[in-house]
């Protein structure tokens, strides 16, 4: 026992922590958190055990979740909706996740806003906030984003992208769009700003870190590229050391080389992994609607009728397993960049993302393969 709560104790083939995977430890949990990391040597006597096989890992926290379950946050902008989408990737290790608005009317953002609000007050497992991704970008790199959802970033804008009363709220947009001062308003007002679907040249990039700027959305894809007398977006991301870079490694939206370049330039410490996940992530479904245009799953690629790449089918499970093939790096490798990275990311860091005494009991217990064999969140499974 611990201070009268009973403890469970779960022994996994390995158990990753901060100096890599482990064998034949003991990850104690009790109350919802871990209170201790022990050989069987001391482990409580009346520790309730139980035996894994495969690797018990942190939790996974996904910074860009479009949809899944069947729902897209734009058209479900609510606690229903978000309750949904959350339990769909929580079945792929994502114990942490910011549900993500694409381009839209203010009403929407504001909406969404409310919603992840109201499911972090009624508890629903793994929301830490959301992610609004435009609608203040540049549309000759708007993607699948709808061009007539673009729009000027005023003081009402500021003043719904702040809006929030619980959790993180991380706002992508171009920064040559935005008036000056904006992004240092915005994080004065505590939001988290990061660059995407830009053309901003380095010298643009580097007056929006000045301003606060600290990462770039889903790297390489939507942003200006490296050259060699103008660096770009991707030049920024590569060279701006306090500021994270999320990456999407199915395979599909950016080159195995490429990421591996990039891992090189941050570090897992500050290359974040996301899935931009899309509705058929945990269904069976191949199409889906987004904002007017019909999305098909074709070989692994959410594409609309001229090709374009609309999110991805990726769940965060998948990610890690890609990243490890792709980049060539270890599996604890692949993992921290979507647990702990994230959770750093969020100003979460003391509290989610390792295996650690004094750390929420958010867990993942994966198969050889890669696969999710059981989750824990805040140490209830399901």
């Amino acid at each position: 026992m611990v201070d009268g709560m009973s403890v469970v104790a779960l022994r996994a083939d390995r158990v990753l922590l901060a100096d890599g995977f482990v064998p034949g430890m003991n990850v104690l949990i009790a109350d919802g958190m871990v209170v201790d990391v022990c050989p069987d040597s001391r482990r409580p006597h009346d520790a309730s055990v139980r035996v894994l096989e495969g690797d018990l890992v942190p939790g996974f926290i996904d910074l860009q979740v479009n949809g899944g379950g069947g729902l897209l946050f734009n058209d479900h902008p609510d606690l229903e909706g978000v309750r949904r989408i959350a339990a769909a990737h929580r079945r792929f290790g994502s114990t942490g996740l910011l549900p993500t608005v694409i381009s839209d009317d203010l009403k929407v953002v504001a909406e969404a806003i409310r919603a992840t609000d109201a499911a972090i007050e009624a508890g629903v497992p793994g929301v830490l906030g959301r992610h609004i991704e435009g609608p203040f970008i540049n549309v000759a790199k708007r993607g699948i984003h709808v061009a007539e959802k673009i729009q000027t970033l005023d003081a009402r804008a500021l003043d719904v992208l702040s809006s929030a009363r619980h959790g993180r709220t991380l706002v992508t947009l171009a920064p040559e769009q935005v008036p000056a001062g904006a992004i240092r308003e915005l994080v004065r007002r505590g939001v988290i700003v990061a660059a995407g679907h830009t053309l901003a040249s380095y010298a643009q990039l580097e007056l929006a870190r000045q301003e606060g700027l600290r990462g770039f959305t889903h790297v390489f894809n939507a942003m200006s590229s490296l050259g060699s007398r103008e660096p770009g977006a991707v030049g920024a991301a590569a060279d701006f050391d306090d500021c994270w870079a999320g990456v999407i490694a199915d395979g599909e939206h950016v080159h195995a080389a490429a990421l591996r370049w990039m891992l090189k330039a941050k570090g897992p410490e500050r290359l974040v992994l996301v899935t931009d996940a899309m509705p058929p992530v945990g269904t069976t479904a191949r199409s889906f609607t987004l904002q007017g245009s019909e999305i098909q799953v074709i070989n692994g690629r959410c594409i609309d009728h001229s090709g374009t790449l609309a999110g991805s089918v990726l769940d965060m499970a998948s990610a890690v397993q890609r990243a490890s093939e792709l980049m060539r790096v270890d599996r604890a490798v692949a993992v921290r960049m979507a647990s702990s990275t994230p959770a750093s990311v969020l100003g979460l860091e003391h509290e989610r993302g390792h295996i650690a005494a004094g750390y929420r009991a958010d867990l993942v217990l994966l198969s050889s393969e890669g696969a999710v064999r059981e989750v824990w969140v805040a140490g209830a499974t399901g």
